[in-house]
Formats: C-alpha cells, sequence, structure tokens
C-alpha cells in the first residue's frame, strides 16, 4: 500500500473515531459527559415509565390514548411545539386524562443546535404554547435525538425545566418493524425505575407510528404479567416547587 492511501486509511478511521466518540459524548442515552442527564429514575419497586416522542400526531396518539385509558396506564408525551399547534385539543385531551406533557422543542430541526440562542427561544416557545393549551407549564425537557452539550443542558435548567434521556424501545422503531419485536426489544430495556422511549410521532412530520401503538398494548399486557405498574416520569424525577410538592405547576392565568 502507498503512503498516501496509508494517510487516507489513517484519516478515515480517525474521522470514524471522532465521529463516534462525539456520538457517544452528545447524543447517547446513558452519557454524563456533557452533564447530569438521567435515563433512569429512582424507584423501590417494579414501576415503569411509558414516555412518547414526537407527538401529537393524530390518528396514532389518539389510538394511544384510547389503549392507555383502557388499560388505566399513566404516560408522559414529549411534545413538539409546532405539533401542538396542530393538534391542540388532542394535547388538551391528554392532560386532562392524567398524561404528563413534556416539552420537544419547538421544531425538532437538528440545523436548531447551530444556533443556541434561537433552539432556547423556541424551547421557550414551545413552554407557552403548551401552558396555552394545557393550563400547565411543562417541567420536563427531552432534547431531539437526545442531543446535549453543557451549555445546552445549562440553558435548560435556566429555565426550570428538568432534563429527561431514556432508553430507545428499539433501535428500528422508525423503520416500523413489527409490533412483536418492537414490544420485545423494549421489554429487554425495562428494569425498575427505566423510561422507555417510544415515538407517536417522526420529528414535527407526523408519519405512520400504528405498529408503535400496537406494541405499547403488547408491553402494557407483558410487564403487568410480571408485575409492574407504571408512572409518570414526574414521579421518577421529581421537580422541587416553591412552597410545595407537587411535581406540577399549573399555569399562573392573568
Amino acid at each position: 500500500m502507498s503512503s498516501t492511501k496509508i494517510i487516507s486509511a489513517a484519516a478515515a478511521l480517525a474521522g470514524a473515531a471522532g465521529l463516534g466518540l462525539g456520538y457517544r459524548l452528545r447524543m447517547s442515552e446513558t452519557s454524563q459527559a456533557a452533564g447530569t442527564f438521567p435515563y433512569c429514575g429512582t424507584a423501590d419497586r417494579r414501576v415503569v415509565a411509558l414516555t412518547f416522542d414526537d407527538g401529537p400526531n393524530d390518528p396514532y396518539t389518539g389510538a394511544l390514548a384510547e389503549l392507555l385509558a383502557d388499560r388505566q396506564v399513566p404516560a408522559t408525551f414529549f411534545q413538539v411545539g409546532r405539533c401542538v399547534e396542530r393538534h391542540p385539543q388532542r394535547s388538551k385531551e391528554l392532560a386532562a386524562a392524567g398524561h404528563l406533557i413534556g416539552n420537544h422543542s419547538y421544531r425538532h430541526r437538528f440545523d436548531d443546535y447551530l444556533r443556541p440562542d434561537k433552539f432556547l427561544a423556541d424551547v421557550d416557545r414551545t413552554q407557552q404554547i403548551i401552558a396555552d393549551v394545557t393550563g400547565t407549564l411543562p417541567r420536563h425537557f427531552r432534547p431531539p435525538w437526545l442531543y446535549r452539550t453543557p451549555a445546552l443542558l445549562a440553558g435548560i435548567a435556566d429555565r426550570d425545566l428538568r432534563v429527561v434521556s431514556g432508553r430507545f424501545c428499539d433501535p428500528l422503531e422508525v423503520l416500523q418493524p413489527s409490533s412483536r419485536r418492537i414490544a420485545r426489544q423494549a421489554e429487554r430495556r425495562v428494569e425498575p425505575g427505566s423510561m422507555i422511549i417510544f415515538h407517536d410521532g417522526f420529528d414535527d412530520r407526523g408519519g405512520f407510528r400504528g405498529r408503535t401503538v400496537a406494541a405499547v398494548g403488547l408491553l402494557i399486557d407483558r410487564l403487568r404479567e410480571v408485575g409492574y405498574g407504571f408512572v409518570t416520569v414526574d414521579e421518577l424525577l421529581p421537580v422541587p416547587c416553591p412552597g410545595g410538592s407537587s411535581a406540577r405547576r399549573p399555569l399562573d392565568r392573568a
């Protein structure tokens, strides 16, 4: 091999290693390198939090709402501001049913991370959109793709929001494999205090999520068979409130 080819191969390997390290530090579910990023809550019993990102996205979010009501399971929805603007009634009904609504950015676009000030302004914008619809200001935030930097985490903390990671139900969920596969993969990631990440939408663009809905039903039934109960994220990651113990803060309306 010529010296030029050796140098090119070494550069490619170094680039791949750099990308891998960057993913590990900035986007993995469990890395704490950028700052505290909880992927599992504290629990002294067998409970799990089912979480849903990228919605609301009907008819799939509506189907999930019906399934969760039928099984009497509370859940947490990290919603995208633009999606809430499209389906405000769905967000309102989820909150009224006792589900927790969290903030998941305004546009769910990766290029928004290139302008941190704009990204954080959009977080504020989504806070107000959700508060106007549900009457409650979110206290939890999950960044799209779980991407974070120390500066971003500091900006989120400054907004009195608690950042939340979790464990992806299935690395191939975006491709919508069979519902049985999604449920089986998710079950492997469950332990007491787990926060499992499903998607009821795709970025801010909607998309088919029928097999995710079916998988959630299978997973709930299976986890109940082995003694698990279900909670919302604020029960695993409580947020102190001045003057009270509630993790949810009603919107102060004029």
